[in-house]
């Protein structure tokens, strides 16, 4: 196969989207180019499809989203931006959220960056998951050490969630860093040890109640509320105070405005609902019969096409941080492997040699745990076999869920995932992919041929 060629793609999909004076903005996320342009009309979705680099296109929410796979993408858009203009300055902001679809994309776009972070962390638990499986002691040092590596994502996601929230809403980045910081600083209590009983939270007498007030470490939907909230104190307070004064006086009052409303009134609120929600989601998952297995494994594609799914992140994150354990990983890997044995029968199905080795690369992703390429290159726009990959995944699910299938970290899912069983499930989690794939591949040679 030759050798992909950034800067031909990126010329190639320039011209088809009208040339460089039609291009709005553009950023990217793990496997997609999303550029935004000035005239739809201009646009030729037959010269982008017919690329040999590009997966899958399809348009959402005003956006041009081009499917190149993971790591190809970045190379694609530094040409992209080069060769346009386009840049960090022009990466998507939010102008506001007016819709439940704003909001669900908003969520989106906030942890799109934190996966990979979250992604290395757990290879990084899979991989000391297979040293405690191979019985290999290691001493006091490199036990902290991989310690450092394994907890450190987890324990400070306020910080990389407030960070993540400020830019996406339009604030200082920098401000957000600090006020994730503030929330699980050593001056707090370890919200984890007043838990556990080791420590005792700050109480503070307000006259009608006490308030406990803890550390938010491992907490996730408190710091993203505070991330959007200090980012839209920032822009009322830049648009108030006068300008001769706006650095002295707008990151003060942006921190010490936010830090304390989430100390003393939104955070407690939110990490009650976060708690209430983790608890809600267990206790779904637990259904008896692999009901909650069948609903999840089978509907997270589902919301995966309309870009949702990562609204999910926050309740997978919170999850996993109350019970060292992710019962959502399986069912999610089930989920990518229903799409991979659906996209495979169609390359199976298809007599075009040419065409079946375009077909091909959007498949590998799969067994990475990328969903994407396969999913809106292959599947989805057939519409059938994306509906068989959802019910292979689905009776993938219902197998997990009825055996309890757990792993003992999070991040990674598929082949790189497996890591993450081998302190125990590890031949169940590969049955559970096994079912998925050859029940989706079966359903979909079966019911969904075409001429």
């Amino acid at each position: 196969m030759a050798k992909k060629n950034p800067k031909l793609t990126a010329e190639q999909i320039i011209k088809a989207l009208g040339g460089k004076e039609n291009i709005q903005s553009a950023f990217h996320c793990a496997t997609r180019l999303r550029v935004t342009v000035k005239d739809d009309t201009l646009v030729d979705v037959e010269a982008i499809k017919a690329s040999d680099n590009v997966a899958g296109y399809y348009v959402k929410s005003g956006q041009h989203q081009i499917i190149l796979g993971t790591g190809f993408v970045n190379k694609v858009y530094s040409e992209f931006a080069t060769l346009t203009g386009t840049g960090e300055t022009k990466t998507e902001t939010s102008t506001g959220i007016h819709s439940f679809k704003d909001l669900t994309k908003a969520i989106s776009d906030i942890f799109i960056p934190i996966i990979p972070v979250l992604l290395a962390t757990g290879i990084i638990m899979g991989l000391q998951g297979l040293l405690n499986a191979l019985n290999i002691q290691l001493n006091e040092q490199f036990n902290t050490i991989l310690n450092v590596l394994t907890g450190t994502a987890y324990t400070f996601i306020p910080v990389l969630v407030c960070w993540s929230a400020m830019k996406k809403m339009g604030g200082s980045p920098v401000i957000g860093i600090v006020l994730g910081l503030m929330l699980v600083s050593p001056n707090l209590p370890d919200k984890w040890s007043v838990v556990n009983g080791t420590a005792e939270a700050l109480q503070f007498d307000l006259g009608f109640t006490t308030l406990a007030i803890t550390g938010y470490q491992s907490s996730v939907i408190p710091a993203l509320c505070l991330g959007v909230l200090a980012a839209l104190l920032e822009k009322k307070l830049n648009s108030v105070i006068p300008d001769i004064v706006q650095l002295l006086f707008v990151p003060f009052l942006t921190l010490a405005i936010s830090l304390l409303a989430g100390l003393f009134v939104i955070g407690p609120v939110l990490l009650l609902v976060e708690q209430t929600l983790t608890n809600v989601v267990l206790a779904a998952l637990k259904l008896p019969f692999g009901i909650g297995g069948i609903v999840y494994a089978g509907g997270i594609q589902l919301l995966c096409a309309v870009g949702m799914h990562h609204t999910i992140t926050p309740v997978i994150v919170s999850l996993y941080t109350a019970t060292g354990l992710d019962y959502i990983n399986p069912l999610g890997s089930a989920a990518i492997a229903g799409q991979l044995g659906a996209g495979l029968a169609i390359v199976m199905m298809n007599k075009d040699k040419h065409q079946r080795a375009k077909m091909v690369p959007a498949l590998i992703p799969a067994l990475f745990g990328i969903s994407e390429p396969v999913m809106y290159g292959l599947t989805f726009p057939k519409i059938k076999p994306f509906l068989f990959g959802c019910v292979g995944a689905g009776i993938a699910g219902c197998f997990a869920g009825v055996i309890g299938l757990a792993a003992k970290g999070t991040g990674a899912s598929m082949v790189p995932g497996a890591l993450l069983y081998l302190q125990g499930g590890l031949i169940q989690y590969f049955i559970t992919l096994i079912i998925a794939v050859g029940a989706s591949f079966l359903l979909t040679m079966m019911f969904a041929k075409e001429k």
